[in-house]
């Protein structure tokens, strides 16, 4: 990053989100659009705080997913089922740009917080709604979670070995997805207010982003009636493409999506004379001999170290990489480079690392300003900024709204 690059303002300043959503979805699309600078007010509940603060592994009774996840968030309690937090909520309501909720669908509404009366409060106002099943249709009214979404969106049903049982990711991928798929509609409703000067509900349910990037599952099943099997690490379209032990116990991954470079790895690991066969030419023929091309590149590998197989395979220009856990990611030469680790100030733990923000900007980078915050911890200043009198805090802190 260059001087003038840090000088200039964040790409997203000026804008402000409402944060009302908890676990997972909603909240780290907040995340994504506040690491580009637009200040994040995360609205949790006075007794009860979002639950991912105690997700996961903690230190010294602080929870470090919430760590992440809360980054450059101010935080305010607000029960927005009371009268008083009802009217603190479209007060901010007004004064900002876009609230992100995930709420079950006739929740707000209950508390006379739906589309109606935050639309009447600020009529330019985007209001991202993150839910398992979408706001109407026959299970928009039950609870949602990524794991739902990893099972009916078919990427349970693929992942796994040929003869186990479909396999759910030891992770929120379903939540990652559709938080990368939210920030994006966001920004694209806010764009289309820019054209038209009125805002909009962005709908956003989870089962879906997840369906859309498993591929073109549907128009393979419309056209031909195919259904993707289980293949474990194998592909459908071209082999080899698997993972493979090495002499010293380490692991690898090869890919050869590229014709190209399918031919490197056999001539790598001497076993040329299997390019010459007719089913070599394309990736769908070399998936149907995937065992024969495993058998080959899986016993070379077998025969040496890691690090002489991943040596070999640069040399070859071949595409091959480790696999790693945690430990290798942050000993990780291009990691590095990248800074794709970075370490945060914290003045609750001291020095974080934790993933730094998701893309670079030449122009106008984003930044970690700062890790998760406690529970509240800019309620009072967040209220004076509205105008809202000390003696008017108190009111509200007695009523229990805050």
């Amino acid at each position: 990053m260059n001087d003038t690059a840090a000088a200039r303002p964040a790409p997203l300043e000026g804008l402000r989100v409402l944060d009302l959503a908890t676990l997972f979805a909603g909240p780290l699309a907040a995340t994504m659009l506040g690491d580009f600078g637009a200040e994040v007010i995360k609205v949790e509940h006075p007794g009860r705080p979002d639950p991912s603060r105690g997700h996961g592994p903690a230190k010294d009774g602080v929870g470090l997913w919430w760590k992440l996840l809360g980054r450059n968030k101010r935080n305010l309690t607000l029960d927005l089922s009371s009268p008083g937090g009802r009217e603190v909520l479209l007060r901010l309501v007004a004064e900002s740009d876009v609230v992100v909720e995930n709420f079950r669908p006739g929740t707000l509404e209950k508390w006379n917080l739906g589309w109606d009366e935050l639309s009447a409060a600020n009529p330019r106002l985007v209001l991202a709604r993150v839910t398992g099943f979408g706001q109407h249709g026959p299970y928009a009214h039950r609870p949602g979670f990524g794991t739902l979404a990893e099972a009916m969106s078919g990427f349970a049903a693929i992942t796994g070995e040929p003869e186990g049982p479909p396999t759910l990711p030891p992770f929120g991928l379903a939540d990652s997805v559709t938080a990368l798929a939210t920030a994006y509609a966001v920004l694209t409703a806010l764009s289309g207010r820019d054209r038209t000067g009125s805002g909009q509900i962005v709908d956003m349910a989870i089962i879906e982003p997840l369906l859309t990037v498993l591929g073109p599952q549907p128009l393979w099943y419309d056209q031909l009636g195919y259904v993707q099997p289980r293949t474990g690490n194998r592909s459908t379209n071209n082999a080899p493409r698997n993972t493979y032990r090495t002499a010293d116990d380490g692991w690898v991954a090869v890919s050869t999506s590229a014709q190209s470079i399918a031919e490197r790895v056999l001539r790598l690991v001497g076993r040329p004379e299997l390019i010459d066969e007719p089913w070599f030419a394309t990736g769908a023929g070399r998936a149907e001999h995937a065992a024969e091309l495993d058998e080959a590149v899986g016993s070379w590998i077998a025969r040496h170290d890691r690090a002489t197989v991943l040596a070999a395979f640069e040399e070859a220009q071949a595409a091959v990489a480790p696999i790693y856990d945690v430990r290798d990611v942050l000993e990780d030469p291009q990691y590095r480079a990248l800074d794709t680790v970075t370490t945060v100030d914290d003045p609750e733990l001291g020095p974080l690392r934790m993933q730094n923000v998701l893309f670079r900007l030449s122009g106008t980078p984003g930044a970690i300003r700062w890790a998760g915050r406690p529970h509240g911890a800019d309620t009072d200043g967040i209220l004076a900024e509205l105008g809202l009198t000390e003696a008017e805090i108190e009111t509200l802190r007695a009523e229990g709204a805050l």
